[in-house]
């Protein structure tokens, strides 16, 4: 068989399967970002939240703009080990411009994205994920998923979690995404909520050389 349900959609209510290889899970990564909390998005939407439950996540990467400390520690009742950038609506200014995670075989790098100009613009993305020298880059700002490679490395935008406008749109699909991380393989799935309130689950595989 070569069916299997993405990791938090087990036990749900809202499953959707799709089919990746069955093999144990490693390591699973929680990517989310652009949450504009309050400003943009009252909350995470509600079968978000019923999703994202302690005990499930090992990492959790967070593009920026949370936008406040109730946030972080939201993010961090998930799971303990969490790594944040700094997007240009945060509250806290402690928070990195750019951080290089080693996880498993992997160096995945985080960085919120406005710093890149053009924004969301492949070429520049590269740059800078060269300049950190990842095998990974997570990215945010544009407020839209998108997964793909370029010179043979692995570029992710899990998007808003809350669905909140951006720059570019007045409004986006709330999404986040969950990495599944073994050997030279990372598994991503990213979980968009449709218009019809539906969680809807895409799997992108990236193998490094």
């Amino acid at each position: 068989s070569c069916s299997l349900i993405p990791p938090l959609l087990l036990c749900s209510c809202v499953c959707v399967c799709v089919c990746a290889p069955e093999q144990a899970v490693v390591m699973l990564v929680l990517g989310l970002g652009d949450l504009h909390i309050p400003h943009r998005a009252a909350d995470l939407p509600p079968k978000f939240k019923s999703l994202l439950v302690p005990g499930k996540i090992q990492h959790v990467l967070c593009t920026g703009n949370l936008c406040t400390k109730e946030q972080h520690d939201f993010l961090k009742s998930i799971c303990p080990d969490i790594h944040i950038v700094r997007g240009d609506f945060d509250e806290v200014s402690t928070y990195p411009e750019t951080k290089v995670i080693t996880m498993g075989n992997f160096k995945v790098g985080l960085c919120h994205g406005h710093q890149v100009v053009p924004w969301g613009d492949p070429e520049m993305l590269a740059v800078l994920q060269r300049q950190l020298d990842v095998d990974v880059l997570v990215v945010g700002h544009t407020h839209k998923f998108k997964a793909y490679e370029y010179e043979g490395r692995f570029i992710v935008n899990p998007g808003s979690a809350t669905g909140a406008y951006s720059a570019f749109e007045s409004e986006s699909t709330p999404s986040f995404i969950l990495m599944d991380i073994h050997g030279n393989t990372v598994v991503t799935f990213v979980y968009q909520l449709s218009p019809e309130g539906d969680v809807k689950v895409e799997k992108i595989e990236y193998t490094k050389a």
